[in-house]
């Protein structure tokens, strides 16, 4: 017998533990070579004060065993704790998540009888990194971090997932025609990356169309590619359109570690009543099966699965009205067909080739030659007059700057703005270098200094940059 592979378990909040001795159960009776470590996550630990939800000794666990089964968990919402899903990802470098969304047709009723998808989603960057501040009593801010090298791994990996499972296509959803500068890196790494692999079909939507025809036509869709927040949405999308979000399973894919869970919540409004589905759950154990090289329980597991809803055996969520089983009759139906494989749907087939590890690929170094353009000053005040404010400002340029514009809420105010722009008491105040000058970040201080000697009270600052010459910051109309 095969040494039995430690891995890391967590059950969760709410339906969690229900779904979770259920996926355990089926495991067990499918003969996964696993060892489980169960350790407590989530609520509990927040409420201990824990702001991670996370204690050490799971941390200690999961660097041990590297792979992590987890049921949802619940995330305080409104409060100070960051989604423990984000300080996972993020601390454990779990950057490529992946969701297969397929259609179970005409078992589960869809409109899409083809759909057979993969979306793959960046994981640790975008607004997801959690970066926000209350700079003035009326706006807050969120920061969008688009990264190159995080966008050519995930890039890559999208494109070599598509070439290790015979997919066709790989489509970039991003918004780079209002974020030019964010999701116009993610596009631009993505057209360099796919002319690596011209044995491959690479394709462009802006992602609002994009999630249109991911709702109306899915099956043109073959493997996604998109950042963190765009991922998330048309994972879910995608997910229900195909049956049911509580179908769905979801791998996190790292270096190192890899974690496997449900893409579903913790649904705690029908905790305890045995009713959950723990289909999403036991889908993401059978990718955690494949990537610690078991596929042949992987297999089997899937193909009992799908033979038991091809017998009408239904959780309520995916049974819409017809007769139901609980979350326990439901696990039982599926041990009790291990073995078998459906005549109707697709049977299901894995290999180690399919396992998900990314290759070592070296990054390529850019020379670039960066130049100190100006500075973006913002602004709290809800005193003075949009005048006022500008007349100060132009005396505190210098001879170093030139005050070029004011905007509030990104949009042009002064000079020569409209008396019927909406204003909040947050303004953005570009200076940039005089002709003829080369500006260095001592004067930036000094020119803050002037700043305060007006009685402006300056929250923060952005630098503008040129990259190789070329302009590296938005430019506001008027500009």
């Amino acid at each position: 017998m095969a040494e039995k592979r430690p891995i890391t378990v967590a059950t969760g909040d709410g339906i969690g533990p229900e779904i979770m001795e259920a996926t355990m159960h089926i495991l067990e009776q499918a003969g996964a070579e696993i060892e489980p470590e169960y350790i407590d996550v989530g609520e509990k630990v927040y409420l201990t004060g824990n702001s991670t939800g996370i204690p050490q000794e799971a941390w200690d666990s999961l660097r041990r065993t590297k792979v992590f089964l987890k049921a949802p968990i619940t995330t305080p919402q409104g409060g100070g704790y960051k989604s423990l899903n984000v300080t996972i990802r993020t601390a454990m470098g779990l950057y490529a998540n992946v969701r297969p969304c397929v259609s179970y047709s005409p078992v589960i009723e869809n409109k899409h009888p083809d759909m057979d998808l993969v979306i793959v989603r960046e994981n640790e960057e975008d607004l997801y990194a959690g970066i926000e501040h209350q700079q003035t009593p009326d706006v807050v801010q969120s920061l969008k971090l688009i990264s190159r090298p995080g966008s050519e791994r995930i890039v890559r990996y999208a494109f070599e997932y598509a070439r290790q499972n015979n997919r066709k296509k790989v489509t970039c959803l991003v918004k780079d025609n209002i974020m030019k500068l964010s999701d116009g890196l993610f596009h631009q790494v993505f057209k360099e990356i796919a002319a690596e692999y011209p044995d491959i079909e690479s394709s462009h939507y802006i992602v609002d169309i994009g999630m249109a025809r991911i709702a109306d036509t899915p099956e043109e869709f073959d493997v996604i590619v998109t950042p963190n927040l765009y991922g998330d949405i048309a994972s879910d999308i995608a997910a229900q359109i195909a049956g049911s979000v509580g179908l769905a399973g979801s791998a996190n894919i790292g270096d190192e570690i890899a974690m496997f869970e449900a893409i579903h919540g913790s649904a705690p409004d029908i905790a305890g009543k045995e009713i959950a589905n723990p289909s999403g759950l036991l889908h993401g154990a059978i990718m955690m099966l494949v990537h610690i090289g078991q596929p042949e329980a992987a297999e089997k597991i899937h193909n009992a699965w799908l033979k038991t809803i091809e017998d009408g055996v239904l959780t309520g969520d995916m049974a819409r009205g017809k007769a139901a089983v609980g979350t326990k009759e439901f696990a039982a139906a599926v041990v009790e067909r291990l073995g078998q494989s459906p005549s109707t749907l697709e049977p299901v087939s894995y290999n180690k080739k399919t396992i998900q590890k990314e290759k070592d690929f070296d990054r390529p170094k850019h020379e670039v030659e960066r130049e100190l353009d100006g500075t973006d000053v913002f602004l709290f005040n809800n005193t003075l007059t949009v005048d006022e404010i500008g007349e100060k400002l132009e005396r505190a340029a210098g001879e170093s700057f030139e005050f070029v514009m004011m905007t509030n809420r990104g949009v042009k105010v002064y000079p020569n703005g409209f008396s019927e722009t909406f204003l909040s008491d947050h303004w953005r105040c570009r200076f940039q270098k005089a002709e003829g000058k080369q500006v260095e970040q001592s004067e930036i201080r000094e020119l803050l200094s002037r700043i305060e000697d007006e009685e402006l009270d300056w929250i923060k600052i952005e630098n503008l940059y040129r990259f190789n010459g070329k302009i590296a910051y938005s430019l506001a109309q008027g500009q």
